[in-house]
């Protein structure tokens, strides 16, 4: 049996407006993101993780860091953000401006139609799908031993894994799933499950980061 915890880097200083922070512009996280990140260490620092997986991009690492307390946290590119091309650091007002017609067939198929110059969902599915299937195939090497793996990754690189981890089409992750800073999901697979049957435990739960007064269901803003 395998648990993966899945969790979304904190704010940083280009999250507000939102906008499409992929693989182009690495930043790291904001003092608002890093107060997210110690709240989610505060939550789950103590945990024992067999392994702790993040994107290499800063703003997962310096997450994964924080969680970490000086575990050792291994970078998995697979794991990195979708590659917006064109549309790296635009705010959707700004895409409208100048993309307005292919940004609506986007989100209508955002897994066949491909950002300009960038990935389609299906690209980053199959990413995610490679990880997965590695971390199953490692977990059926230590039988018995039930291993819990942590890994810290993005928006809707998280929301595509989930998409292929529950066997829901992948140009329904904008419409099905939502991924808060910080938040927790649990995934677990029975002994011998293919990556596409997972077990739901818990999705964007980001109670621990939820500023006062904002209900824990409520995500905050910002990308």
């Amino acid at each position: 049996m395998l648990t993966l915890v899945l969790t979304r880097h904190g704010l940083t200083d280009r999250s507000d407006p939102e906008q499409h922070l992929g693989q182009g512009i690495d930043v790291g996280l904001s003092a608002a993101g890093r107060a997210q990140a110690a709240a989610l260490a505060g939550r789950i620092g103590a945990e024992h993780f067999d392994r702790i997986i993040s994107s290499p991009l800063q703003r997962a690492m310096e997450t994964a860091q924080a969680v970490a307390r000086g575990r050792p946290v291994e970078p998995d590119r697979r794991l990195m953000e979708m590659d917006y091309g064109a549309w790296e650091g635009l705010t959707y007002d700004e895409i409208d401006a100048r993309d307005a017609a292919l940004r609506a067939r986007w989100v209508a198929d955002p897994a066949s139609l491909a950002c300009p110059s960038g990935e389609s969902g299906a690209d980053v599915a199959a990413r995610a799908l490679s990880f997965l299937a590695d971390l199953l195939a490692w977990a059926a090497d230590r039988p018995g031993q039930d291993p819990i793996v942590l890994a810290v990754a993005h928006s809707t690189l998280n929301r595509i894994l989930l998409c292929v981890a529950v066997g829901i089409p992948v140009r329904e992750y904008r419409r099905r799933f939502t991924q808060s800073q910080a938040n927790l999901t649990v995934l677990r697979w029975p002994t011998g499950a293919p990556p596409e049957q997972a077990r739901i435990l818990t999705v964007n739960d980001a109670s621990h980061a939820a500023p006062q007064g904002q209900a824990p269901w409520e995500p905050s803003p910002g990308a």
